[in-house]
């Protein structure tokens, strides 16, 4: 098949194979851009599964349903090294510039002394303010440096702002479990106060699966404040489909024996079907595809996989965190959770021992624990990568 026209590379492509099965979460946000537009009560919506599932690619196309519904959308990426005020600070700033609304620079200013407000004594100009905005910062809102009390405040004139102009904000927030306790608090709280005013704004959140137990430890009320919708894998009817459709754009099909074969190599995975969619269409010399071009076409992907989506999140392990990752991919031959007290009596450590190791890796995303105990891999088949390396 021509490479140049691989519908399966990054980018190709009207709907990509992450956003095939998701047609229930679409039609849900259509929902609730509409119930909030009308001042009905609704909840803020949290997205929850493993990577490679698609939570990105899904955030980023429920925020073109609220653009295309003429509300102002901004969006931020959490980092386990950065507090929230800055970048939630740059996001509400494009969500005011969209709305476009002629007075905003009372708003603005609020936004302004809100990401001032976390500039440290003897900071850099570029540290105290966002050069985007350019009025002043309004003083004795939304800047006493409590991160709860400045977040409410703000997200409350927000809200206002949206109403009086019959529209919503939304903020999109993706890797939402990096946030640290605080800043977690803060939002909740700042949910909880929009949703008591009924107030047309919301959050959008992306997250590994243990996000959920992250809000709730920090707010005992946040199960009511957000709808937990869970990403997960795709069955094998949505992934044919996710194969076919890019496929049939270019004159082309999957026969039925290669699209067996490359559901039990991608496990259903949206990132999984997109790599190995793209090796395989690259090998195939004629349509449909054959079942003997995925058996071509499978080495390349999971080469490609060992180096870009397994092998650099391995490298960022330290030595110990490597051992640590090796233990639980041999205790779990289908990557399912595993006991951290099995990992420990593996190694022959005691588990309070291991502890530094098995934190670091949950920073660093590459583990997480749904319960009290337990721990997976947030990357889907990391465990079957494991075992196969020497």
């Amino acid at each position: 098949m021509d490479p140049i026209r691989n519908p399966y590379a990054p980018g190709a492509g009207q709907r990509p194979p992450e956003l095939a099965g998701r047609g229930e979460q679409l039609a849900h946000f259509d929902v609730v851009l509409e119930r909030v537009a009308r001042s009905r009560p609704e909840r803020s919506l949290i997205l929850t599964g493993l990577r490679g599932v698609g939570k990105t690619v899904l955030l980023n196309a429920l925020r073109g349903q609220a653009v295309r519904a003429r509300w102002g959308t901004g969006k931020l990426e959490s980092r386990p090294d950065q507090t929230l005020r800055r970048p939630l600070g740059a996001a509400l700033h494009m969500a005011v510039r969209e709305l476009g609304h002629p007075d905003t620079d009372q708003i603005l200013g609020e936004i302004r002394a809100f990401i001032e407000r976390d500039a440290k004594p003897g900071a850099k100009l570029a540290e105290r303010w966002n050069p985007g905005i350019r009025v002043p910062a309004v003083k004795g809102r939304a800047d006493s440096g409590d991160i709860e009390i400045d977040l409410v405040e703000l997200f409350t004139d927000l809200g206002g702002l949206a109403a009086d102009m019959g529209v919503g904000i939304g903020v999109f927030i993706d890797e939402m479990q990096d946030l640290g306790p605080a800043d977690v608090s803060a939002l909740c709280a700042a949910c909880h106060e929009i949703s008591q005013q009924r107030l047309p704004l919301i959050v959008i959140g992306a997250g590994l699966p243990h996000l959920p137990a992250l809000l709730s430890a920090s707010k005992s009320y946040s199960e009511r404040l957000f709808s937990y919708q869970n990403i997960d894998r795709l069955d094998r009817a949505e992934a044919d489909k996710a194969l076919q459709v890019p496929a049939q754009d270019e004159d082309a099909d999957w026969g039925p024996d290669a699209l067996a074969a490359m559901y039990e190599a991608t496990g259903g995975y949206p990132y999984f079907i997109q790599a190995y969619g793209k090796a395989v269409w690259d090998v195939a010399a004629s349509s449909p595809i054959s079942a003997d071009d995925v058996r071509v076409g499978t080495p390349e992907a999971e080469g490609e996989l060992a180096v870009g989506f397994f092998g650099s999140r391995f490298e960022r392990a330290t030595p110990a965190e490597r051992d640590y990752l090796r233990t639980m991919a041999e205790l779990s031959t289908d990557d399912a959770e595993v006991s951290s007290s099995e990992v420990a009596a593996r190694l022959g450590r005691k588990p309070q021992s291991l502890s530094p190791a098995r934190d670091a890796l949950m920073k660093k995303g590459l583990i997480y624990s749904g319960e009290r105990g337990k721990i997976a891999f947030t990357v889907p088949h990391f465990g079957r990568y494991l075992r196969r390396q020497p």
